[in-house]
């Protein structure tokens, strides 16, 4: 009998709120001053008084509607108590028996809770035996939503990451980047043969997708290896090495009971009404399933297509303004030119197809030439590079630049005669069989053309003239 391997997921993602979760401190994950966002209340001075994010706590509501969870309506904050250098309080304010959000579903996978607490400062280690410690981070709203044991291998544990960050994304909550450690994850992995479950080992702070099916793969391995070997799997907590590939024992794993946790004395319970869960639901966005499934009906587009565009919620966005602004361009022409070429930009120069000044109602004109005939595959990508740098319209860039492309037979004629006086050694290797010659006499002929060649014509023209 195989070993059947048991996985839970534990994922925080950083809340995208003005402020932090208990004090007006500005939440500005890119300030790399250290300690200029903080107040005796983020630091843990004695006496202050912590206040809610409302902000903060419609967030993690809508998560849970979103992913069907059950929303409390009423819920607390509880003191979880344990010493970090990066925790100013000793304590950290979560919540524990009482969470915002309980069940719900995600790929296939059964959710425990999702709840909302505060991010700990973080420890910059030097070179020397001394760690500094910024504490820009502490007391940003941080939600964790904890999964049942239900994820069976790898690939299915980043199936669920990735598809958790889409969603964040979409809701406009957190921009889950875990490059910027806004969202990690940790991974708690037990191997049994058995129905009864192995003893759990509990991997921290993944912080790269790369890293959640790496890890969890070789945590399965390792663990099979010791039981194979007639060794106990032990209870603990484990780090990712991503230069090593291997998992490393930190300490053994706390219990509930370790943290004390306690009510916390200094905020309210939290009470949810009708109202606002109401409210809540309707600014909820179409999700990242849902896009799919249609852009699939009503577009003809295969899964991966469908895939590539909601991927990112701004690209899927683009896409439709695109498709409802197109006179001649099918979706499948306006998805191969989004992909190929907007995209490639993009990504080229690091940035979103959001930011860039190619708005979707111009970059549908510009394929709608190419349909027409007005300008050809090459001269489309100059002008679209120039749209990329300067926002203009296609049309204004194809009369100034005099790039409409000539389809005019005679006029076509006239240049393949030129070329071919000119190149009697491409023409002969031609007639001799070599057909990589007529690109080169065509590439030629589009010199001469400035790029406005009508590439079919020419290539008939050559033919024609070729063969005589």
């Amino acid at each position: 009998m195989e070993y059947k391997p048991t996985i839970g997921l534990e994922i925080h993602a950083e809340l995208k709120t003005k402020s932090k979760m208990f004090c007006d401190c500005k939440n500005d994950p890119d300030e790399k001053r250290p300690n200029m966002n903080v107040c005796p209340v983020c630091l843990g001075h004695p006496g202050v008084l912590p206040t809610i994010n409302r902000n903060a706590v419609e967030a993690v509501i809508k998560l849970g509607l979103a992913l069907g969870g059950k929303i409390s309506k009423h819920s607390k904050f509880d003191r979880k108590n344990y010493f970090y250098p990066d925790l100013p309080k000793g304590y950290q304010i979560s919540q524990y028996d009482e969470p915002l959000v309980q069940g719900g579903k995600l790929n296939g996978v059964r959710l425990t809770r999702i709840h909302l607490e505060e991010d700990t400062g973080r420890l910059q280690h030097g070179s020397g035996e001394n760690s500094l410690v910024d504490f820009n981070r502490s007391s940003i709203p941080l939600m964790e939503l904890v999964t049942e044991p239900d994820i069976k291998s790898a690939d299915e544990a980043l199936a669920f990451a990735k598809e958790l960050q889409l969603i964040l994304r979409y809701l406009g909550i957190s921009d889950a980047d875990m490059e910027k450690a806004q969202m990690r994850i940790e991974a708690n992995i037990s191997v049994s043969k058995t129905e009864k479950l192995g003893t759990k080992v509990e991997l921290k702070n993944i912080n790269s997708f790369s890293a959640v099916k790496n890890a969890v793969a070789y945590e399965i391995k390792r663990q099979i290896e010791v039981l194979e070997s007639g060794g106990k799997v032990a209870q603990e907590t484990r780090g990712w090495n991503d230069v090593k590939g291997e998992t490393f024992s930190q300490r053994s794993k706390e219990e509930a009971h370790d943290y004390r946790y306690m009510p916390e004395p200094d905020l309210p319970p939290l009470e949810v009404s009708a109202d606002v869960i109401e409210r809540l639901k309707i600014e909820i966005p179409e999700l990242p399933w849902a896009k799919r499934e249609r852009f699939m009906k009503e577009y003809s587009l295969t899964i991966d297509q469908a895939n590539i565009l909601v991927s990112d919620r701004w690209v899927a966005e683009f896409f439709e303004e695109a498709v409802s602004e197109a006179e001649y361009a099918t979706p499948q022409l306006i998805y191969n030119y989004l992909t190929s070429d907007l995209l490639g930009m993009a990504n080229a120069e690091g940035i979103s197809v959001k930011e860039s000044k190619v708005e979707p109602v111009d970059f549908v004109h510009l394929i709608d030439l190419i349909h027409k005939g007005t300008l050809n595959s090459r001269s489309a990508k100059n002008v679209l590079s120039k749209m990329w740098t300067t926002g203009v319209d296609p049309h204004q860039l194809v009369k100034q630049e005099g790039l409409t492309q000539v389809t005019d037979e005679s006029a076509l004629a006239e240049v393949v005669a030129k070329v071919v006086e000119c190149n009697p050694k491409a023409v002969e290797d031609y007639k001799k069989g070599n057909t990589n010659s007529l690109q080169f006499l065509i590439g030629k002929a589009m010199a001469e053309l400035r790029g406005r060649g009508n590439p079919e014509l020419l290539s008939k023209l050559f033919e024609e003239s070729l063969t005589k």
